[in-house]
């Protein structure tokens, strides 16, 4: 059987999207600019990756204000947790890393 690495993932920009969210959980977000800055991102290219991963159900955002200002939200979910974990899992077992 071939080893099948989620195309979702694999891009090297959801990728890293999917590493950071990934490392800090479920439970908690980031916001877009934070999340941005972090990945020295363009907010165009950002947004467009972060929707690729919304449409696949392994992110979520939600949009507030804070000081009337409008504000997103990012954070990974549950399925998308598992679909990271099953790609770095994919991914060791390519590279021969049992």
């Amino acid at each position: 059987m071939a080893i099948k690495l989620d195309p979702v993932i694999h891009v090297v920009s959801r990728l890293r999207i999917m590493t950071v969210l990934s490392k800090i959980g479920t439970q908690e977000q980031l916001s877009f600019e934070k999340l941005r800055t972090m990945l020295g991102m363009t907010s165009g290219n950002l947004s467009v990756h972060l929707t690729k991963l919304e449409d696949a159900g392994y992110v979520t955002m939600f949009k507030t204000f804070e000081r009337r200002k409008p504000v997103t939200y990012v954070s990974v979910t549950s399925q998308g947790q598992a679909a990271f974990q099953l790609y770095l899992t994919n991914l060791k077992e390519l590279l021969g890393e049992d």
